[in-house]
């Protein structure tokens, strides 16, 4: 016996019930003509993950239903087709989220097993996940049950268990599956990336399946979602934990799943695709988050300040991959202190690239800022006031430039700068993305390398100079001025911020393994002040397990010393 079963692993939009639902169509009418017999849509994917506040809305979930039931009628003369679809529920009883100030109904993270125009089962996720960026609980109650539902043709059909995301991670419900009856174990899933999150998933999945003496298919959702990224990658698993199928990743998929009974035991046939470095995924996630940002939010282009830099050459490549030249435009702006290879560079790249470039020197602005001030600054020397006014000028400029044409402005700082508030206020923190938000500045180098070397979208081999790669970094803003003024060298840097603030090491152990005392205080010290920063910085894509955005919520106002 042999049961064809297709993931959908497609890119869901959120809040567009309908046009989710007609994605689901789609792919299963096409499964089907394929001879699959059974759909998997990954989680929540009738309304996209993740829809945040809207979840307490009624209206939204009514608009859920309404659009599962739309899926269901459209599929309903395709006899034998079973099709699991992700999406909100009401609860069962009453109220229960809230309880005191608030009172809310009841809503579950669930699927509905939808077969020949009818709602079959019903299953709600049991294991909420209230950690990094998942905040589960403040819109769901936990599901008590089990879902076994069978697929396949009469007396050889295959009994499924079904569990949601965060359930397979924890070995009671697919241990109560297996219980139920289940032969093979369908994960739908809405898990964020980060770097190295592909592996992890698989590894804690096969134990799964080793535990169970299950396989299981892992279907998984594709796309950018503010500042979240979901890579697809779904896969496969034979009950022993073995490999048997992989999807692509960042790539929208109907990837299917042969499962064939053998001896009373379930075997899984797929396709694999290859294991990726680190810095490919990573790449990809980048370019995907900018791509799915704007289109998804309707804006025309982006546009972005090019200095001749390493940050805003490493953003212009990923927005030429996401976009596309003709929808980037950059703007070099000097100052009194631009060196002449900055302007070499930035042109140099831009022609690589084929993108538009003008110039516009702040320098009169600059001279008229400093002319209006000279009566209140009089006899005080110049100092990072005077950097500022430079970096805001630019953001003035970008700004208006996005307000007359439409464009979103890109902005470049990195993760090792947000952490350290070396950035500007209303200057160069001035934009609407931050798409290296959560790049520490050694990671910036090594995906600037990894960039010259593959051409993953064919917009052009070495974009980047290789001087902009290899000359000391510099904000510009006075003479003679590079990076390690302020800052110790990234390499120290980064390995203390990935310590203490990616790993919640204390102050203490980060010195105890061998890092200068004062150096690790004042790093931390620094990212502590710059809090109020990062507040007012615009979203920006997650790519680590811990990014500057929901990972971290610490108070502004604190005398708190990890």
């Amino acid at each position: 016996m042999s049961l064809k079963i297709c993931v959908a692993q497609l890119n869901y939009c959120v809040g567009d019930m309908p046009g989710n639902a007609q994605k689901i169509i789609e792919a299963a009418r096409t499964a089907y003509a394929d001879g699959a017999r059974l759909v998997l849509t990954p989680e929540l994917a009738i309304c996209g993950y993740a829809a945040e506040d809207l979840f307490l809305r009624p209206s939204f979930i009514q608009a859920c239903d309404d659009a599962v039931n739309l899926v269901a009628r459209a599929l309903a003369g395709l006899k034998g087709l079973t099709v699991v679809v992700g999406t909100p529920t009401h609860g069962d009883s009453g109220l229960g989220l809230r309880t005191k100030s608030v009172e809310v109904p009841q809503r579950h993270n669930a699927a509905r097993v939808l077969r020949e125009g009818r709602i079959i089962e019903t299953y709600a996720k049991r294991e909420l996940p209230n950690y990094q960026v998942f905040d589960e609980r403040r819109y769901f109650t936990p599901g008590q049950g089990t879902c076994v539902f069978q697929a396949g043709d009469g007396d050889e059909a295959i009994s499924i268990g079904l569990l949601i995301c965060e359930d397979a991670w924890f070995e009671e419900p697919a241990r109560l599956a297996r219980e139920s009856g289940a032969e093979l174990l369908v994960v739908i899933n809405a898990s964020p990336f980060h770097v190295g999150k592909g592996g992890e998933r698989e590894q804690m999945m096969r134990s799964r399946a080793q535990a169970t003496g299950l396989p299981i298919i892992y279907a998984h959702l594709v796309g950018g979602q503010d500042e979240i990224v979901f890579e697809g990658h779904s896969f496969a698993l034979q009950a022993d934990g073995a490999l048997a199928g992989r999807a692509e990743s960042f790539k929208e998929n109907l990837f299917t799943v042969q499962a064939e009974r053998a001896q009373q035991a379930i075997k899984l046939i797929a396709n694999v695709v290859p294991e990726r470095s680190h810095e490919a995924d990573l790449w990809d996630a980048l370019v995907l988050g900018v791509r799915d940002y704007l289109g998804k939010n309707g804006f025309p282009g982006a546009i972005l300040g090019l200095s001749g830099g390493i940050d805003s050459a490493l953003v212009l490549a990923i927005a030429v991959d996401a976009l596309g030249a003709d929808k980037v435009r950059t703007v070099m702006m000097p100052s009194p202190y631009t060196a002449d290879i900055s302007w070499i560079d930035a042109q140099e790249m831009a022609t690589r690239m084929k993108v538009r470039y003008d110039e516009i020197s702040i320098i009169p602005e600059f001279e008229a800022f400093k002319a209006s001030l000279a009566g209140e600054f009089k006899g005080l020397k110049e100092d990072t006031t005077e950097e500022n006014i430079q970096a805001r000028i630019r953001g003035v400029f970008l700004m208006a430039l996005s307000n007359k044409f439409g464009s979103i402005v890109l902005t470049t700082g990195n993760k090792s700068e947000m952490a350290t508030g070396y950035c500007t206020l209303y200057g160069d923190m001035a934009g609407g993305f931050a798409v290296i938000k959560d790049l520490l500045k050694m990671t910036v180098f090594k995906l600037a390398r990894w960039r010259n070397e593959n051409d993953p979208y064919g917009t052009g081999s070495q974009p980047i100079p290789e001087r902009i790669i290899t000359r000391p970094p510099s904000a510009e803003l006075r003479p003679d001025q590079t990076d390690q003024d302020s800052l110790p060298p990234y390499e120290v840097l980064d390995a203390i911020l990935e310590r203490y603030m990616e790993n919640d090491q204390s102050i203490d152990s980060i010195v105890a393994a061998g890092f200068d005392a004062a150096v690790v205080e004042r790093v931390t010290r620094l990212i502590k002040i710059n809090e109020y920063k990062r507040r007012q910085a615009p979203v920006g894509i997650r790519v680590t397990h811990r990014s500057f955005g929901k990972d971290w919520r610490y108070p502004i106002t604190s005398k708190f010393r990890a």
